[in-house]
């Protein structure tokens, strides 16, 4: 039985090396796309004759788009034909080598307990696999009788020339005349992914942040690559997506001083309408694996909380209003929000562009614990921009929105509108809350009274910058003039 096995094994690893070329001399590189693709590069061998030839290459994914495979000499020398091109992605397994025994007589090794093992054998009268993934019950004839399970683990008779262990991209090639030389290879495939993730350290009180960021992939390709050199493209690239998906596919900066003498752990640069992101070193991704790499570290950001209190709204970024003369701006919120913001700048210790991704706010308590304190998600972010990040809301910051007062005048085409906002302060320092108002009931209006100065910030939006001491309560009122 051993000696069976071993030889098996012998033969399947004799499957690989069938072929012109089996598989690459080199490593792969990778540009991985936050979009659930990429493109694979690898080089590979070809000894080819003058006339027809046979090549084989071994180390494709499970999931790749063989009508995007480019195949060439990269030194622009030889001058070959691609006659035909096949690929196949049915690996060799027992599912399928029962489906290609079905009609046929086996061994199987049985092993009971208290029992000495044996051998029975049993004809495959239906294997129970289809390559698309789909699995019945098999059926198999033992002894004249049929039975829906496998009666031990079948022994299969030597393996066919045209067994593949991966998957696999075979090509026909015509030459005009002998040439030898490493092929280019490259090729879009699905199931190849990586994402940014940010991890921030505050201080319970101050400005400042520390900021580390992550890339991590994940490999659902179907194929591992050993120590591949790596990009990451950033952005919205345009790619046409399958109408459907099986299920198998789905399943499928300032550095303090000890750092500064280290290598970047990634560069980044501008390409076309995106941004690329190269790993400095080489990265092995096994199949079925999710591996994260640092891409940032820094120290010192200036991140300030703002306060925001936005009484006409529910929730964080909608706003919810009614036109109805007797319910518009009827107080809906008194939660204040917490958030924090910071320029994406170089004076301020970052300047990389700062791909899509999540953040997480973990502050420091004054025993040196951390604690998480709220996450959101940001968008591609360029040089210089700046980030605003909604937390939560403020437990001890509480607010109120009332109308004190509404006439309108149709006749005159005008309408006045008065209200009043309070702000309590329950923590023990002063607190600045910025009030948002929206005047969207006409396009012209005017504000006819005011208790504190305010700020535009646009057409249809002021905002009140309130200074709170600690346990007071502050009030905010305006009374706005509209006309149509």
């Amino acid at each position: 039985m051993r000696n069976h096995r071993f030889m098996t094994l012998r033969r399947l690893a004799g499957l690989s090396l069938l072929g012109t070329a089996a598989t690459a001399s080199a490593d792969p590189s990778l540009t991985i796309y936050n979009q659930n693709f990429a493109v694979v590069r690898d080089t590979l061998p070809l000894d080819l004759k003058a006339g027809v030839n046979e090549a084989r290459f071994s180390g494709m994914t499970g999931l790749a788009e063989t009508d995007s495979v480019i195949l060439r000499d990269s030194a622009g020398k030889a001058k070959f034909q691609i006659l035909e091109q096949a690929y196949r992605n049915d690996p060799v397994s027992s599912g399928l080598m029962l489906q290609l025994n079905e009609g046929k007589t086996i061994d199987f090794f049985v092993r009971e307990p208290n029992k000495p093992d044996r051998t029975v054998q049993g004809t495959i009268i239906r294997s129970g696999y289809s390559p698309g993934g789909q699995i019945t019950q098999p059926i198999i004839e033992v002894e004249k009788k049929l039975q829906f399970s496998l009666p031990g683990e079948p022994i299969f008779p030597a393996l066919g020339d045209d067994t593949i262990l991966n998957p696999t991209l075979t090509w026909t090639l015509n030459s005009a005349e002998p040439a030898k030389f490493d092929a280019e290879i490259a090729y879009v495939t699905g199931g190849l992914s990586w994402k940014s993730d940010y991890n921030i350290v505050a201080a319970d009180k101050g400005d400042t942040i520390d900021l580390v960021g992550w890339i991590t992939f994940n490999n659902q390709s179907g194929t591992g690559f050993k120590q591949a050199k790596v990009k990451l493209m950033a952005g919205d690239v345009n790619k046409v997506q399958p109408q459907a998906m099986s299920m198998r596919a789905m399943g499928g900066i300032k550095r303090d001083m000890a750092a500064a003498a280290m290598d970047e752990p990634v560069s980044e640069k501008s390409f076309a309408e995106f941004h690329l992101y190269t790993i400095g070193r080489p990265v092995t991704l096994r199949s079925q694996e999710t591996k994260q790499v640092e891409f940032i570290r820094s120290t010192g950001v200036k991140a300030p909380k703002i306060y925001v209190y936005d009484g006409a709204t529910m929730n964080y970024g909608a706003w919810n209003y009614y036109r109805g003369e007797g319910e518009y701006g009827v107080p809906t919120n008194k939660k204040v929000w917490t958030l924090r913001e910071f320029k994406n700048s170089k004076d301020n210790n970052l300047g990389m562009a700062l791909p899509k991704g999540r953040l997480r706010f973990y502050s420091q308590d004054d025993d040196g614990s951390l604690q998480f304190t709220g996450e959101n998600n940001i968008d591609h972010t360029a040089k210089d921009e700046t980030v605003r990040v909604y937390l939560g809301n403020s437990f001890d910051l509480v607010g109120e929105r009332r109308r004190t007062a509404y006439k309108v005048d149709s006749s005159n085409k005008w309408l006045d509108e008065t209200f009043e906002v309070k702000l309590r302060n329950h923590k023990k320092e002063p607190i600045e809350i910025r009030v948002v108002e929206h005047l969207s009931r006409f396009d012209n209006w005017e504000l006819k009274e005011k208790s504190d100065d305010f700020r535009k910030l646009d057409s249809h939006t002021i905002e009140f910058p309130v200074t709170v001491k600690p346990d007071e309560e502050k009030i905010v009122t305006y009374k706005v003039h509209y006309t149509w």
